[in-house]
């Protein structure tokens, strides 16, 4: 009788195939979709983040109130403010008309609108035109150098003064 070897391998090889067109487009395209995919979510966090300036800063120095005599009424154009000193007294007058937002400028009896023609009195109470409200006032206050600091955050009353 005859014995029948069979021969059973000891361990198997797990020959990788080799690299074939249809899974070399798919590893492309998962490439691809997932780099483009992080390329979007990181486009999306950059531009969630508005990169606007919203101006000049609201708090600013004056200078000194030596710098100011008695009397004096100067309008500062570029940050929208009058300065008036009476006395010992100062205060600081908004030149943004209460009515579309134009730039008043000085007059002999207070301010005038040159858009629409609304008038303010020294104080910048409306005296004319359709302004809807007086003109803001704001908060002075001195610095430890010892400069005046005017913030336009900070509206106060008409008629409050700031004593130097």
């Amino acid at each position: 009788m005859a014995v029948v070897q069979i021969a059973t391998p000891t361990h198997t090889e797990t020959a990788e195939p080799p690299m074939n067109r249809r899974r070399l487009l798919t590893w492309l395209s998962s490439f691809g979709l997932f780099g483009s995919a992080v390329l979007s979510v990181f486009s999306n966090l950059v531009f969630i983040k508005p990169r606007a300036t919203y101006g000049q800063p609201q708090r600013f120095n004056i200078g000194k109130p030596d710098e100011y005599p008695p009397g004096a009424r100067i309008a500062m154009e570029a940050r929208r403010v009058c300065i008036v000193r009476e006395g010992n007294k100062m205060a600081a007058i908004s030149t943004t008309c209460t009515h579309l937002g134009c730039i008043v400028g000085l007059a002999d009896t207070g301010f005038a609108c040159p858009c629409h023609g609304s008038r303010f009195d020294q104080d910048g109470y409306v005296t004319g035109g359709p302004a809807p409200k007086p003109l803001p006032w704001f908060k002075i206050t001195r610095a430890p150098n010892g400069e005046l600091e005017i913030d336009k955050d900070v509206q106060i009353e008409q008629g409050s003064y700031f004593n130097v």
